[in-house]
């Protein structure tokens, strides 16, 4: 962010307050903190309460450079879990890189549930130091130990702080050793070696959770974990689901497509069908969305995810603002008069397994590392963070916004708009992860690599942060920061309960340049006596309401 002021009247206006509260502003009548005012109108509270409740207010803070999670004035943090915890009566221990999170309350509660969590990948702290680029065989197994989710049994006590129960029953570990069923068209073909099941899940980015409360976890930079533990690489690049409450379920669903996805959101097109939007994470990667064959029928629960098995994978042409089906007859389409090359492509299986390459065929557009992608429950636009592209010049990326044409997530074609870009002007740089309040913000959080933080470009933003933008209303596009993470560290996985009176947030890889284990870049979560980094998730508290 910029160093000039901000006056209390702006600051309101950035958070589409009513006039009552920004006359109070402007006359000088009580404090800034904790004041919060209803916004127009009653509709039905983001996470379905019926209530024109909205996330209170903050204090912006400025961006740091301290070994330290910091945030506004009257909130607070408390470690939920971090690397190495041990999570449950069986002695399994929470993962590294946590990424990810998901919230499922117990019997209703806002203030005890499940919280799933997705581990990336691991450190130096988690596996010690890799020589010359290669890892022993005892560093490859603890590798997939680390790796892939953790559910957790979370609650909120007297005294106001959250912790973990490690007494739960359903707290667990799934790891690059827990077996997955394929499904779609892909199961059973050639293009996977004929497999049905498949050994583990890991480098788990970010995901989503589904109409039927499952979640939904994306493998995203697999390769190298595959080829070091010499496991097929067809195998992963999936979308992962799972059900936080019954650990023998366990899915990949290949008529997602494989490539290195990033996250997943879920909506309904206006007939009924399922809509999954997905985004790969790299550099010149399409944008994609399934939409199922199949209707969604809320009395069938769980037996729902049948129609992430069958239906069409489509890819983004963003000159002519269609969807183009990523289809195995589109494929030979396009490779017409290419004997040797349609050699590859016989059957659908093959589309989904090599999607990046069909999705270009077919006439995906290469973007700028399309990574979190998020539906309004406004108005059904569709938001995407393009982290960076440096070979196109992207440095600090942008925020697309989707307008899918007559508001139908099934749409067939779209018009867009660049929501918001990354740079000095708007005070952050390559965002990463999404969330929506119930007031229509955005909370974003940044992904500057840790070699490029606080150096030439990336100097003014110092820190990773998250950050908060309005998504309508005079100050729709204005980043106001809201939390700065430790030293060499992403913040990812912003996820609200649904009162909204905590949001989970994950401390991914602080220290991540350390080299020497004797001297560590960073120590956070600074335990007494730790000289380790050690990644985890947090739960902020301290949000107040109006109205």
């Amino acid at each position: 962010m910029n160093d000039k002021p901000i006056d209390r009247r702006t600051f309101l206006s950035y958070l589409g307050t009513g006039a009552a509260a920004l006359a109070a502003a402007s006359a000088g009548l009580g404090s800034l903190e904790g004041k919060a005012s209803a916004a127009t109108g009653t509709a039905d509270h983001l996470f379905g309460f019926k209530t024109n409740r909205v996330t209170g207010f903050f204090e912006p803070i400025s961006p740091s450079k301290e070994d330290e999670l910091i945030l506004p004035p009257g909130y607070r943090y408390d470690v939920v879990a971090a690397m190495d915890d041990v999570i449950n009566a069986a002695g399994e221990r929470f993962g590294d890189g946590a990424d990810y999170n998901a919230f499922f309350p117990i019997d209703g509660s806002n203030e005890h549930g499940l919280l799933v969590t997705n581990h990336e990948y691991t450190s130096i702290f988690s596996i010690g130091p890799v020589k010359d680029g290669k890892m022993t065989p005892e560093q490859v197994k603890k590798n997939l130990q680390y790796l892939g989710m953790s559910v957790i049994e979370v609650r909120r006590g007297s005294d106001g702080a959250w912790r973990m129960d490690t007494t739960s029953r359903y707290a667990r570990r799934i790891d690059g050793f827990t077996s997955f069923e394929l499904t779609g068209p892909a199961a059973g073909t050639s293009a996977v070696g004929g497999a049905r099941t498949v050994q583990g899940t890991f480098a788990n980015c970010s995901g989503g959770v589904t109409l039927w409360n499952t979640v939904l976890s994306c493998e995203e930079n697999f390769e190298d974990t595959a080829k070091a533990s010499n496991l097929p690489l067809e195998h992963y690049g999936w979308v992962v689901e799972i059900d936080p409450f019954d650990a023998s379920y366990r899915k990949k669903h290949t008529a997602l497509g494989r490539f290195n996805h990033e996250n997943t959101a879920m909506g309904l097109a206006n007939d009924g069908r399922v809509v999954v939007y997905m985004g790969d994470d790299k550099k010149d990667a399409c944008v994609y969305k399934f939409i199922s064959k199949g209707k969604y029928n809320p009395a069938l629960g769980r037996r729902n995810s049948a129609l992430l098995e069958d239906g069409t994978l489509y890819v983004a042409n963003l000159k002519s603002g269609k969807w183009v089906p990523v289809t195995i007859e589109n494929v030979r389409k396009a490779l017409e008069g290419k004997p040797e090359e349609l050699k590859k492509w016989n059957h659908q299986g093959d589309v989904v397994t090599n999607c990046h390459e069909a999705a270009r065929l077919v006439g995906g557009t290469p973007t700028d590392r399309p990574e979190d992608i998020e539906i309004s429950p406004f108005d059904n636009t569709v938001f995407i963070c393009h982290t960076n592209n440096d070979s196109h010049g992207n440095i600090h990326g942008h925020i697309t916004r989707i307008f899918e044409a007559d508001n139908d997530l099934g749409a067939l074609e779209f018009d867009f708009e660049i929501f918001a870009a990354g740079g000095r002007q708007s005070g952050f740089s390559s965002p990463d992860n999404l969330a929506f309040d119930s007031n229509g913000n955005l909370w974003v959080v940044t992904d500057i690599s840790s070699s490029s933080q606080n150096k030439g470009v990336h100097k003014t933003f110092m820190n990773n942060g998250l950050f908060v933008i309005p998504t309508h209303g005079p100050s729709k596009g204005v980043a106001l920061q809201f939390a700065s993470g430790p030293v060499e560290c992403e913040l990812t996985g912003p996820f609200f309960t649904p009162d909204e009176r905590t949001l989970f947030l994950s401390v991914q890889h602080p220290g991540e340049e350390t080299k020497d284990l004797a001297n560590p870049t960073s120590r956070w979560p600074h335990r007494p006596g730790d000289a380790k980094a050690r990644a985890g998730v947090v739960a902020i508290t301290g949000f107040r309401f109006g109205g």
